[in-house]
């Protein structure tokens, strides 16, 4: 009996210039105990904007509270007696990838709703259904998947354009994986990133995400640069926040995740996670031998918005280096066997040094 198929996405998703000025409007409907889980930059970025939202509205409480920096154990659990202590109906993260794990956990041990409100675009991580779970050492625990996707995710622009152009390039870079590895996983029937049988709904979802990548990103970083709102922005928001997110959920990862998950094995590498995807990204359709037309595609799209298409742009600069990032990207367990035919390390390495080889040529 072949698996269920399931499609998953955060129940509402707002985006828009200012959107934090309309923060009560469109999430006051929740409850009206609110405990926002904030990065200090978070915090400077849509803390006056959400009071103000609030103006004239009511008995609503606010609570802000700064957390400690990664999702950890102990910070959850600091978050939920607070959410206990003040009787919380809804938790909002408001912050990067590990402020909205943070928010998510403590909503999730607290049984309340929990709102997304990203300030970089830098990863798809407020869309989906699952944290990122550290031991308070710093040390990984373990990936915490939730029954549902968030609550609500609301994306304010304006302070998205606000942020380095670099989380930016990042997140293009995390988006740009979402297709190519979910073409591959429907290849081989694998089961999405949830479990179930992946959705032509949810492989369109991917497919658009890279189309808006390649057709507005150049844009996309001009205007950032700029810290102006425009429609190229706004595409490209949409894709790395809900389109990659809402695709990666519904359909799964391959080698570009599996090429990243390898270079943590090394230790103290320090290139933004998207960066690295994308450079799987290059690395995955080595492997599976796509013709040079759509290779040069995506390696110029690369070139384009400054995402890496060289090992020493990421920080790998040894043959040691690569048979290591090989070995661990292979282990038991990891979304590069979602690949036709699968992958031995040995064959990893040498579409490794391709991928690599490729890229300095261009640049020689």
């Amino acid at each position: 009996m072949k698996m269920l198929r399931a499609m998953r996405e955060p129940l509402k998703y707002v985006q828009g210039k200012n959107a934090c000025l309309e923060f009560e409007k469109e999430m006051g409907y929740m409850g009206k105990r609110f405990l926002f889980v904030c990065s200090n930059s978070g915090y400077k970025a849509a803390h006056d904007m959400i009071e103000q939202s609030f103006e004239g509205k009511g008995d609503y409480y606010r609570r802000y509270e700064i957390f400690g920096g990664i999702s950890s154990n102990g910070e959850i659990n600091r978050m939920k007696a607070i959410v206990e202590e003040d009787n919380i109906d809804v938790v909002v993260a408001i912050g990067g990838g590990s402020a909205v794990d943070t928010a998510k956990a403590t909503a999730y041990y607290a049984g309340k709703r929990i709102v997304i409100l990203p300030t970089v675009a830098a990863t798809d991580a407020p869309c989906t259904g699952l944290s990122v779970i550290y031991n308070d050492d710093g040390s990984f625990d373990k990936y915490l998947f939730y029954p549902q996707n968030p609550d609500a995710v609301m994306v304010d622009t304006q302070i998205i354009a606000n942020a380095p152009v670099s989380f930016l390039v990042a997140g293009m870079g995390d988006a740009l994986g979402t297709y190519f590895e979910g073409r591959a996983s429907i290849r081989t029937e694998s089961p999405s990133l949830e479990g179930t049988g992946i959705t032509r709904v949810g492989m369109a979802v991917a497919k658009e995400c890279y189309l808006t990548l390649r057709d507005y990103g150049s844009q996309a970083i001009k205007a950032c640069e700029n810290n102006v709102v425009t429609p190229a922005l706004e595409a490209i928001c949409e894709a790395a926040v809900y389109m990659s997110g809402v695709g990666a959920d519904n359909v799964n990862c391959a080698a570009a995740h599996s090429f990243y998950n390898g270079l943590t094995s090394l230790g103290g590498h320090s290139a933004p996670h998207g960066n690295c995807v994308a450079f799987g990204t290059l690395v995955q359709l080595v492997l599976e031998g796509v013709p040079q037309e759509e290779f040069d595609e995506v390696q110029d799209f690369c070139l384009e918005v400054g995402l890496p298409t060289t090992l020493e742009e990421i920080g790998i600069t040894t043959d040691e280096q690569i048979k290591k990032i090989a070995e661990a990207a292979c282990v038991p367990g990891e979304t590069i066997h979602n690949l036709a035919g699968d992958v031995t390390p040995d064959e990893l390495y040498a579409a490794i040094v391709q991928a690599d080889a490729m890229g300095r040529a261009l640049k020689a």
